[in-house]
């Protein structure tokens, strides 16, 4: 690999070179100094000033080094730290026009708003006693149950909540759902709050709108105590254009850390892009990801925006056909995805126990095979077009017209020894301007016709069987792994919407209502338990981590599609009416271990669960074994154990029913 070898000849190694947090920024030494370092190419001059030295904008300047870097080092004072914890500092450059230039540190540990102020002030964090980490990091986990999470929502109060309360009242609840995996979004410091974390403008500084460091590491540690590990939602893909308080224009030119011009511009997001060809860019985006490894004990990444990464069009006004046209050409950005294999290298090499996932939609291949095979390094792949599928059925179709063949190939479409993370929907379907799977199937009756107290109607039981069955069948055939954004696991009511101008700086869709599924006399426990029993199913058979699985039947006249995977036999009955009898599928001996029609699942406990039964030699479906399922329910789902793993009968299983 040419680059990481420059690297090794120019660095001292990729370890040294990815180690720069320690060194750029503001650091502590060991006698109580300050050691500051920058990357300013374009500064005529630089200089720290705050608190500590009544912002005298020029009194500590910088010495220039090589190659656009400055430094300066800031003696103790009596064996203590110049510059004490919590004041507030600067770097003042000035630019090539004479103007003085107040910025954050790119490499800032820490930054904060005050609510009279509109930007963000830079606060050195250096407390006389860190946290100490005591749990050690999961094993690396063979497959992925991903509880999609932001920190921020995570409460039913219209309110910004705390590290501290995702620690105590939503990791508890998570370990019980089954989930063994939580992706925390907005860590990464963004002033503007309704951007979801996508617009960063702090990238070393975790958010103190939830608290300070030293309380996400306790959260990551606390989530280690319990078993599961924890991935950061990681933004390369491109910076906020904030200045006062980002990336953009730090020394005072329009490039530093991004391409000049047209370029340096995306056109969707209104944001600055990476140039990743240079040098420094990568020094300060692989010792970014060092940083959140070793500092707060990240287990790995999701890498945001990938496909905006791989090409020079950023796949707008784009769409991708599988022709391999497509993927290689000079559309494509080679420097971006050679970062993408030097990050994945490097975190191979240093942290062989992390886990990255790429966020792509455009499928490009051998994005998630080795680098030392040529491919991109990921481990996972997002399986984007599966949410896509389930709303355009939902949206666009009757019941009656719903394909299972089309379904089937949506879910099994992969690229082979390419490992996917299915999910039926994530927090891109819960924005406000979108709707979630459960507001699309029950919509304004959510509202009045939740409660068990109320009659069952067919819009509410259409949808608590379908939105069930969806998210069995995506999680049991859709890949490798699988992936729920907070709060849809109970079909959550109403949308997501940030606090801003349009809605009045409301938090009222800012908040995740957990409180519906303890509530006993609303229907959203029925979801919520499904949802714990399928991930502990899960948990107990391995499905995520064996080979993809045999379809035996998807059969378009009686809407029933039936598969093995993991030793399981799964039967879903699609059909939006018909019920059948002595309905033959592939199995040998079964015994139900899930049914979407069971009472505690809101279903019309239509199956007996005590029995046990026995296939015949009589071939079906390219199977010599089989069986005779006695009653197959419309919109109902069933999961059996098989004895053989040779011989298998299925039994079809309907859609869910509540």
């Amino acid at each position: 690999m040419t680059l990481a070898n420059n690297i090794e000849e120019s660095e001292g190694g990729l370890d040294k070179f990815t180690k720069s947090y320690k060194t750029f920024g503001v650091n502590q030494l060991a006698d109580g100094g300050i050691y500051c370092k920058e990357w300013a190419p374009g500064a005529e001059a630089v200089f720290l000033a705050g608190d500590f030295n009544g912002w005298n904008p020029f009194s500590h300047p910088y010495k220039k080094l090589e190659y656009g870097k400055w430094e300066l080092l800031i003696p103790p004072e009596d064996g203590q730290s110049p510059v004490p914890h919590g004041s507030k500092l600067k770097v003042v450059i000035r630019a090539q026009n004479g103007a003085l230039l107040y910025r954050i540190s790119p490499w800032a540990r820490y930054v904060v708003r005050d609510e009279d102020k509109v930007n963000y002030d830079w606060v050195h964090w250096n407390p006389p006693q860190s946290y100490i980490h005591k749990n050690p990091s999961p094993k690396r986990l063979k497959s992925l149950r991903i509880y999609e999470s932001h920190v921020g929502i995570a409460s039913p109060e219209g309110k910004v909540a705390s590290y501290k309360n995702f620690t105590y009242n939503v990791l508890p609840r998570i370990k019980d759902l089954g989930y063994n995996c939580v992706q925390l979004m907005a860590i990464m410091e963004h002033a503007y709050y309704a951007s979801f974390g996508y617009q960063v403008t702090s990238f070393f500084a975790a958010s103190s709108r939830y608290g300070t460091p030293d309380d996400l590491k306790e959260m990551i540690d606390v989530a280690h105590s319990m078993g599961i590990t924890v991935l950061l939602d990681v933004v390369h893909s491109h910076a906020s254009k904030n200045s006062e308080d980002g990336l953009n224009q730090f020394d005072g030119t329009d490039s530093c850390f991004f391409h000049s011009g047209y370029r340096g511009t995306h056109q969707l997001w209104d944001s600055r892009l990476f140039d990743y060809a240079n040098w420094e860019v990568l020094r300060f985006l692989l010792s970014n990801l060092r940083m959140w490894i070793e500092d707060y004990r990240f287990d790995g990444f999701r890498f945001d925006g990938v496909t905006s990464m791989l090409y020079h069009h950023h796949g707008i006004g784009t769409g991708f056909s599988g022709d391999y046209n497509e993927y290689f050409g000079l559309h494509v950005d080679e420097d971006a995805l050679c970062y993408l294999m030097l990050a994945n290298h490097m975190i191979n090499t240093l942290h062989p126990e992390c886990i990255t996932i790429a966020e792509d939609v455009s499928g490009m291949p051998a994005l998630c095979r080795p680098v030392a095979e040529g491919g991109g390094g990921f481990d996972y792949r997002l399986a984007m077009a599966i949410p896509d599928k389930w709303i355009q059925i939902i949206k666009e179709l009757k019941d009656e017209d719903w394909n299972m063949g089309n379904i089937v190939h949506t879910l099994t479409n992969r690229r082979y020894e390419e490992k996917y993370i299915a999910y039926a929907e994530s927090h891109d379907q819960a924005l406000v301007g979108d709707k979630t799977l459960a507001f699309h199937l029950m919509d304004a009756e959510m509202y009045t016709n939740m409660s068990v107290l109320m009659p069952l109607t067919p819009v509410i039981d259409r949808g608590i069987q379908l939105h069930k069955m969806i998210r069995l069948i995506t999680h049991a055939l859709g890949g490798e792994s699988y992936l729920n954004f907070m709060g849809n696991e109970f079909g959550h009511p109403e949308w997501l919407d940030f606090p801003r101008i349009g809605n009045n700086e409301s938090y009222h869709y800012a908040r995740r209502q957990f409180n519906l599924t303890e509530d006993d006399l609303l229907r959203y426990k029925f979801l919520n338990a499904f949802d714990r029993d399928m991930n502990k199913l899960e948990e107990r058979f391995g499905w995520l981590a064996s080979p993809q699985a045999y379809v035996s039947e998807k059969h378009e006249a009686n809407k029933v599609i039936a598969f093995e995977r993991a030793g399981l036999i799964f039967i879903f009955n699609f059909h939006p009416y018909q019920s059948y009898v002595d309905y033959r599928v592939v199995a040998f001996k079964y015994k139900i271990l899930l049914d979407s029609d069971a009472g505690e699942y809101g279903g019309h406990q239509r199956l007996d669960h005590n029995t046990e039964y026995f296939s015949e030699e009589f071939p079906h479906n390219y199977r010599p074994n089989s069986i005779m399922v006695s009653k197959l329910f419309g919109r109902l789902f069933g999961v059996f154990l098989h004895a053989w793993v040779h011989c298998y009968t299925l039994t079809p299983a309907n859609k869910l029913h509540l």
